[in-house]
C-alpha cells in the first residue's frame, strides 16, 4: 500500500505526515489492519527495538475533584462508586510504588486529583517524591497534580520529579465539550511550564469520547507541535456515574487505528498505552506492543486493570522485553529534552491555537460507523492497592 510505505518512510526520518496521511490511516479496513500494524511497527522498532517500559500508577488523593471533566469517574457531582480518601502520607505512597517497581516498573507516576496542587501540597508531594527516591533510587517519578502555579513545577523539579504529565485529551476545538471548568490552553501553558522547569513532558489524549477522526489527528498533530517526550493514549472507560457512561464508540481494530495513527505522528516518543487497554482492545492487547512502547502496569486510578503477571506474561509470549532500569528509553537524539530542530513539525502542523478546519465539519466520522457492544462487565471500580488495606495489583 502506497500510504504505508510512505508513512514508514516518514517515520524512520523523524518526518511528519500529512494531516491527510494520518486521516487516511484512521479509515483503512478492517482487511487491511495487520499491514497496518506491521508498517507502524517498522517505525517504533527503528526507534525503541523490542523494548517495552513498565509505569506504574499511585494516586494520591482519589475523588472529591472540583472540575467537571465528562470523562472522569473522580469529576465534580460524580456517581461512580469510586474509592475516596485525601492525601496519601509519603510512606504509605512510598510502599505502593515499590509495589509497582517490584513488579517491574521503571517510572512512577503520582497522580492527585483536583484543579491543581496548593503550595502546600507540592511539598507533600516533594516529600514523597523523596521518600520512593530513598527506597528507589533509580526510578523515575513523573508527578500529575493538575494545573501548575509559576514556581511550582521548579519545586517539583528540585524535590527530584523526573517528570510531568498533563494531557491535552482532545482537540481544542471540541475541549469546551468535556469540561467547562478549565481551558485546553490552561493545559498547553501547564506542559510548558514543566518543559520550562527542565522536567520531562507528558501529555496524551483520550479517545472514544465521541470525538470525530478530525479531532483525532488535530490533538495529535498538536502534540507533536508541542513536543512530549511521552504521549499517553488512553480509551475512555465509560464509568457508570459519569456523563459519558453510555459512550461505547471503539473496536479493538479502531483502537489499533488510532495507536498507529499515533506512532506515525511521534514516531520517536514514548507511546504509552494507558487507560482502557483491558476494555477496548481485549484480546487484542498483544499487537498493540507493535505500535506503542509503553503500558501501565496494574491498575488504574480508580478501575482495576489487567494482572500484573498477566502483563509481563503478554509481553513475554509476544516477543517483547521489559526495559530495564539502565537502558535509556528515548533515543539518543531527543536526549535534553524534546527533538526541537532535529523533528521540527512542517507548516501543516496544527498550532496549539489554530485547529484544522476540518476539525468541525467532519460529521461522517468512522467512530460512530464502528461503535462496539458495551462491555460494562470489564468495567470494575478499584478496591485494592492505594488508599485499601489490600495488596495492590502489579
Amino acid at each position: 500500500m502506497d500510504l504505508l510505505n510512505t508513512l514508514v518512510e516518514k517515520g524512520l526520518r523523524r518526518e511528519l505526515p500529512s494531516r491527510e496521511e494520518a486521516l487516511a490511516v484512521l479509515t483503512t479496513s478492517d482487511d487491511d489492519l495487520l499491514e497496518v500494524v506491521a508498517a507502524a511497527g517498522k517505525v517504533r522498532r527503528q526507534w525503541f527495538g523490542r523494548r517495552v517500559k513498565l509505569n506504574y500508577l499511585v494516586n494520591l488523593k482519589s475523588g472529591l475533584c472540583p472540575e467537571d471533566c465528562s470523562y472522569c469517574s473522580q469529576r465534580l457531582g460524580s456517581e461512580a462508586g469510586i474509592l475516596k480518601y485525601t492525601w496519601l502520607k509519603p510512606d504509605e505512597a512510598s510502599k505502593a510504588a515499590a509495589a509497582g517497581v517490584a513488579g517491574g516498573a521503571k517510572r512512577v507516576c503520582l497522580v492527585a486529583s483536583g484543579r491543581g496542587p496548593t503550595d502546600r501540597d507540592v511539598d507533600r508531594v516533594s516529600k514523597t517524591i523523596g521518600a520512593i527516591k530513598e527506597q528507589n533510587a533509580d526510578v523515575e517519578v513523573c508527578a500529575c497534580l493538575g494545573l501548575l502555579s509559576d514556581g511550582q513545577a521548579e519545586r517539583l523539579k528540585a524535590a527530584g520529579a523526573d517528570a510531568y504529565n498533563h494531557n491535552l485529551n482532545t482537540s481544542e476545538s471540541t475541549y469546551g465539550d468535556i469540561t467547562t471548568t478549565h481551558t485546553y490552553a490552561d493545559r498547553v501553558e501547564t506542559v510548558r511550564h514543566a518543559q520550562g522547569a527542565g522536567l520531562s513532558a507528558c501529555s496524551g489524549l483520550i479517545a472514544g469520547m465521541g470525538e470525530s477522526d478530525a479531532d483525532l489527528v488535530d490533538v495529535v498533530f498538536a502534540l507533536r507541535a508541542l513536543d512530549p517526550d511521552s504521549v499517553p493514549v488512553n480509551f475512555l472507560i465509560p464509568v457508570e456515574g459519569t456523563p459519558l457512561a453510555g459512550e461505547w464508540n471503539l473496536t479493538p481494530q479502531r483502537a489499533l487505528r488510532i495507536l498507529a495513527m499515533v506512532r506515525f505522528v511521534c514516531p520517536d516518543v514514548e507511546v504509552r498505552l494507558a487507560g482502557g487497554r483491558e476494555v477496548h482492545l481485549r484480546t487484542m492487547q498483544p499487537l498493540a506492543l507493535h505500535l506503542v512502547n509503553s503500558i501501565f502496569l496494574g491498575d488504574y486510578l480508580t478501575t482495576e486493570g489487567q494482572e500484573g503477571k498477566a502483563d509481563l506474561d503478554m509481553i513475554a509470549d509476544a516477543g517483547f522485553e521489559v526495559e530495564g532500569a539502565g537502558t535509556a528509553t528515548l533515543p539518543e537524539h531527543r536526549s535534553g529534552g524534546g527533538c526541537a530542530s532535529a523533528c521540527a513539525p512542517s507548516d501543516s502542523a496544527a498550532s496549539d491555537s489554530a485547529p484544522s478546519d476540518s476539525a468541525s465539519s467532519d460529521s461522517a466520522s468512522s467512530a460512530g460507523a464502528e461503535a462496539s457492544s458495551a462491555r460494562t462487565d470489564l468495567v470494575t471500580v478499584r478496591r485494592r492497592g492505594a488508599g485499601t488495606d489490600l495488596a495492590p495489583n502489579a
